[in-house]
């Protein structure tokens, strides 16, 4: 009975744990392989094994969460996912290590092991521009979003090939793809330790998308308080912000989305401040950074203020030059041209607005 129980134990103090093993062709008796798990950016050390005959094994405590370890020998590593107590098996060789290998144990894993093979063929051949990269990484970005909170979405955010990010954060089509998957991340994996470093890496690439796409006013920011904003109204017409503001009007500056459920109840409340003060020198500057024209088009068809949509959308270089991070966002401009407020609650926006009229 006692070494029922005993046993028992003992398979349960085992079970919680992941293995990694596998053969190095051309290994012997002194080759040393070691074991490495990443955390935000960087590579921690976990084990090393000395191979008997080629063949290794190791076994650690199962992760909390899944996560990418790799497997190196000298400055080369294969890198396979681990969730839970995979059991991942690796067959390879000495003299090719990272190249001809094999992972097995997990489809995840073997969906990485498919991916950094063709990567490293690209990056061989120096091909990253052909449509042929394009082609497959348009593939890629269909499976990715398919399962945006997977460990293989979260490895291929963060892959580079050679020293390039596959999923570069100055591309506006790569941009969406890493926001989609941190997005996914901030909803179901809320205390992944690594939703919190993904959503401190879009930030940084939402501020060096802003930094390098920024309009030439931005430069002058700290100089005058309202920066120019010339786009396209409703009926081709090009709006200019300094020019609206420059009339003797108290003006509304908006920033929002036309697609987004709150519009309709913003609207309705701008228009009633609208039609009450338009005779007395009031105007609304509204921008949408909505992506949809057409349906853009729609929604403002009958809106009588200066209405605008920014093709950059959420990325408006417009929307980072006043600091925008949320929307509904909304500015009172005085009847001098210059910004007097910063609405920060929508509701309390007639009462502000009646302290400048």
């Amino acid at each position: 009975m006692f070494l029922a129980v005993l046993v028992a134990l003992m398979c349960s103090c085992n079970s919680n744990k992941f293995k990694v093993s596998g053969t190095v062709e051309g290994a012997g008796d002194t080759t040393t392989l070691f074991l490495e798990t990443s955390v935000n950016g960087n590579w921690l050390f976990v084990d090393s094994v000395v191979t008997s005959d080629g063949k290794f094994a190791f076994s650690e405590d199962a992760p909390e969460y899944p996560n990418i370890y790799r497997l190196g020998y000298r400055d080369k590593s294969i890198y396979f996912p681990i969730d839970s107590i995979d059991n991942i098996e690796i067959k390879t060789s000495i003299k090719k290590f990272d190249e001809y290998y094999t992972l097995a144990g997990s489809d995840n894993a073997v969906k990485m092991m498919n991916i950094d093979r063709q990567a490293a063929a690209f990056a061989k051949k120096g091909d990253t521009s052909s449509d042929a990269f394009n082609k497959w990484k348009d593939e890629l970005s269909r499976n990715l979003v398919k399962d945006p909170a997977g460990i293989v979405s979260f490895y291929l955010i963060n892959k580079f090939i050679g020293d390039k990010p596959l999923f570069d954060p100055l591309d506006k089509k790569d941009f969406k793809i890493i926001g989609a998957v941190t997005n996914a991340f901030a909803n179901f994996r809320p205390n992944d330790p690594r939703t919190g470093y993904m959503v401190d890496n879009f930030k940084l690439g939402l501020s060096q998308r802003r930094s390098e796409n920024a309009p030439r006013d931005t430069l002058v920011a700290t100089e005058a308080s309202l920066i120019d904003i010339k786009l396209q109204d409703k009926k081709g017409k090009m709006q200019s912000l300094q020019e609206v503001a420059s009339h003797g009007n108290v003006v509304v500056l908006n920033f929002t989305m036309q697609s987004q459920s709150f519009s309709p109840s913003l609207n309705r409340l701008l228009n009633e401040m609208y039609t009450k003060y338009k005779s007395r020198g009031f105007e609304i500057f509204q921008v949408s950074l909505d992506d949809n024209e057409a349906q853009w088009m729609q929604a403002v068809s009958s809106l009588p203020w200066i209405v605008m949509r920014d093709p950059n959308g959420e990325y408006s270089t417009y929307a980072g030059a006043y600091n925008i991070t949320s929307i509904p966002a909304v500015f009172i401009i005085g009847r001098n041209g210059e910004i007097v407020e910063r609405v920060t609650n929508i509701e309390q926006l007639e009462t502000s607005l009646t302290k400048y009229m």
